[in-house]
């Protein structure tokens, strides 16, 4: 989160410039001060399609009464009215789904740079689909060249265990070689263009808690530079609110314990933009783990201030946890003006529930924003980032 559109490492100058006003913005919109500014970070689920069968996630399950027919999932147009409609953000966070399911995710991203301007267009991947995700990659990377910009462009492929394990839990035979070509030919299309960032993440749950050190040596003998984890969660977007996915608080801290360690080990030898990130994971680590345990908000939550999740058919939610319950509005009734519900009093009562921490959860995509607003927790990602520059 703390790029230039040049790919460079933000210095103070320009956190202090582009950053931290918008969460002083965000921090006084949360007590009512001020009128709720545009989000930092837009989360878009392109699809709810997806390849996978993992034991983590149903949402691969198209519920007719939750998923309207994929054909009605927004169209080019809509998307564009929408993202004309928003405005400049940081962040652009493509979600699924498996995101590179969709034909025009290139178009989604251009008209995501005419209107959004993003200094980080981010995406998770499957990798179910090698020749895809590189194609999609580079019409995305030269798009950018085109236009002159060197926006920050970070491709994350999962993985959930190393071999037959990984396949075991992402539900689908050979996932683990297509990983593997996915990794390398995004490798080599790294080095055609630095302003690619590769990582690989797990989701860690019940099904591979005990293989975590594993991955994680696997991982870094690939070269990756960043890596991160998250622990499983039930969702409301992934329809698993009740599977018995989630480890306890204790054990996530312990292994959380030990791959931190890891993490600081390393940091000197990691490129800018994955020295930053993973400065900010460790403090995420910490801040998951204390979440899970204690099962309340350990710093206060900006999800629907700083954060907001668009949906494939048009729903604005906080985020992706609370999703279907507690959603802000949807685009289309609106006629594709996003303000007319991100400052409804339907969002104001989201918002509300959020601020009276009647939920709590370790979102990470979240939490790296809650700790841009939380001082305590910004400090000690400064600490880390200026410790590894050392």
């Amino acid at each position: 989160m703390f790029v230039e559109e040049g790919g460079g490492l933000l210095n103070g100058r320009d956190f202090l410039t582009r950053i931290y006003p918008k969460s002083l913005a965000a921090k006084a919109a949360y007590r009512g001060w001020l009128p709720v500014p545009r989000p930092i970070t837009l989360t878009f689920s392109v699809t709810n399609v997806c390849q996978s069968r993992c034991k983590t996630c149903q949402i691969w399950r198209i519920y007719p009464e939750k998923h309207q027919d994929v054909r009605n999932e927004l169209k080019i147009d809509e998307i564009g009215r929408i993202f004309r409609s928003i405005g400049p953000v940081y962040f652009f966070n493509l979600s699924g789904g498996e995101p590179f399911l969709r034909k025009d995710l290139p178009e989604i991203c251009e008209a995501a740079v005419e209107s959004l301007r993003p200094a980080i267009i981010h995406s998770p991947t499957n990798a179910l689909w090698p020749d895809r995700i590189v194609s999609h990659t580079r019409s995305i990377l030269e798009m950018l060249k085109r236009r002159g910009l060197h926006t920050a462009v970070t491709i994350k492929p999962s993985i959930d265990g190393v071999g037959p394990l990984h396949d075991e839990i992402r539900g689908v035979e050979g996932n683990w070689e297509k990983l593997l070509e996915t990794v390398r030919r995004l490798q080599e299309l790294e080095k055609e263009h630095p302003n690619l960032h590769i990582e690989l993440g797990t989701v860690v749950s019940n099904f591979n808690k005990d293989h975590l050190e594993e991955i994680e040596d696997f991982v870094h003998g690939l070269g990756v530079q960043s890596y991160r984890n998250e622990i499983a969660e039930q969702r409301e977007e992934f329809l698993n609110v009740g599977d018995p996915i989630t480890p306890t608080g204790e054990e996530y801290a312990a292994l959380m314990k030990n791959f931190a360690e890891k993490v600081r080990a390393n940091l000197k030898t990691k490129r800018p933009l994955a020295r930053v990130t993973e400065s900010l994971r460790l403090v995420y680590y910490d801040l998951a783990a204390r979440i899970v345990t204690e099962g309340r908000q350990v710093a206060p939550c900006y999800a629907g201030i700083t954060n907001v999740h668009l949906t494939p058919h048009g729903d604005l939610w906080p985020c992706c946890v609370l999703g279907y319950a507690k959603p802000m509005g949807n685009l289309r009734e609106a006629d594709y003006d996003f303000w007319k519900v991100w400052r409804s009093k339907q969002a104001a009562e989201v918002r509300r529930s959020i601020r009276n921490r009647e939920c709590a959860c370790p979102l990470a995509n979240q939490a790296y924003s809650n700790i841009i607003c939380h001082t305590p927790s910004l400090l000690k990602a400064i600490r880390n980032i200026v410790s590894a520059s050392g």
